[in-house]
């Protein structure tokens, strides 16, 4: 029954209507180096980390990584939800509208990106950290508690989400700190 460790990035430089992939800013930074302290002294061995592809999941990851000594893992499908139109505004205006709805809403692509996430979860055979975004640990959240809504929960920047993995389900053991906080 392994343990998923989902991390939400630091606090980005940018929003997600402003740049295709900031890094983390100043506090950000902080974030990730709280985070790999809190995770080093919960965890009783270094297990594999992973990392969306993103430069904020990245530079979050990373102090963790060193503690570790270790590399991390990229993997693609806990990257940020796609978005259906390229142009940065229109993007933001997309994921803000979408944000208050339901799975069931939405078209195909972001359906099957969601059943990515999932699945990737479902495959872990031994405990692992994830570094990744906002909608991806809403839409664990949402498959451990059988819950559509593409929002179930609010997690903070820099904060540990715990699932486990369990007979082809999702169990949610502990949810991260919620903030009312921006998405980017």
């Amino acid at each position: 029954m392994p343990t998923i460790y989902l991390v939400r990035h630091g606090r980005a430089a940018a929003s997600f209507d402003s740049h295709r992939d900031p890094g983390l800013d100043d506090v950000g930074h902080a974030q990730a180096q709280a985070a790999a302290t809190a995770l080093d002294s919960q965890i009783d061995a270094p297990v594999d980390i992973y990392t969306s592809p993103l430069a904020r999941a990245r530079q979050t990851a990373a102090p963790l990584a060193a503690l570790w000594k270790t590399t991390p893992i990229v993997e693609p499908r806990i990257a940020e939800i796609p978005a259906p139109v390229a142009n940065l505004r229109e993007r933001g205006v997309w994921l803000r509208g979408v944000m208050g709805g339901n799975w069931a809403e939405l078209p195909p692509p972001q359906r099957q990106w969601r059943d990515g996430v999932v699945a990737w979860l479902l495959e872990r055979t031994a405990d692992a950290v994830a570094f990744c975004h906002f909608i991806p640990i809403n839409v664990a959240v949402a498959a451990a508690t059988n819950a559509d809504e593409l929002i179930v929960f609010r997690p903070d920047n820099g904060t540990v989400t715990r699932v486990r993995a369990q007979d082809g389900k999702l169990d949610l053991l502990a949810l991260g700190a919620e903030a009312n906080t921006r998405v980017n």
